[in-house]
């Protein structure tokens, strides 16, 4: 054994993989190469990133629980407070309280949230044909495929060592 490695060795020290070959990092520039088509389009309507996660989730439902809308938008609550303060102000959705449980705070998408939705969604659709049509269609649905599981996988390890 090499004196590096008996020292390598002796202290117990791991050389982590490139910086930027390491797994968050590859996320975070395929995030990022995909957000970079996007992110135009919503400026375009006056949309942040995170604006058109809550309106797209909202735009499924009649009405959504807060905490559940956090879930379904990866967002934390406080960001999420901040948003939906933000998206009333300019009345795109709507909150209000349960009347079964007051504690329960339940949001909607109103007529001009639907409407801007309804603007947003085609072009939106649009540039997601575009990056199908660059990237090919069964790999892309291999990759949703391989997303989904791999979150899964680690969601459900995560759980278990909770």
């Amino acid at each position: 054994m090499s004196a590096k490695a008996q020292k390598k060795a002796a202290t117990g020290a791991t050389r982590l993989r490139d910086f930027r070959h390491s797994l968050p990092m590859e996320l975070l520039k395929a995030r990022e190469a995909a957000m970079a088509r996007f992110r135009p389009l919503l400026r375009k309507h006056g949309l942040t990133e995170q604006q058109w996660r809550v309106l797209r989730a909202l735009s499924e439902y009649d009405s959504v629980d807060a905490s559940e809308l956090a879930t379904r938008s990866f967002l934390l609550a406080p960001s999420l407070s901040r948003i939906l303060q933000h998206l009333e102000s300019e009345n795109l959705i709507r909150r209000s309280y349960d009347e079964a449980d007051q504690r329960r705070l339940v949001v909607q998408i109103t007529a001009a949230g639907k409407r801007l939705f309804d603007q947003v969604a085609p072009e939106s659709e649009s540039l997601y044909n575009t990056i199908e049509t660059e990237f090919g269609t069964e790999r892309l649905e291999s990759l949703y495929e391989l997303l989904a599981e791999f979150y899964q996988v680690l969601d459900q390890n995560s759980s278990n060592t909770e």
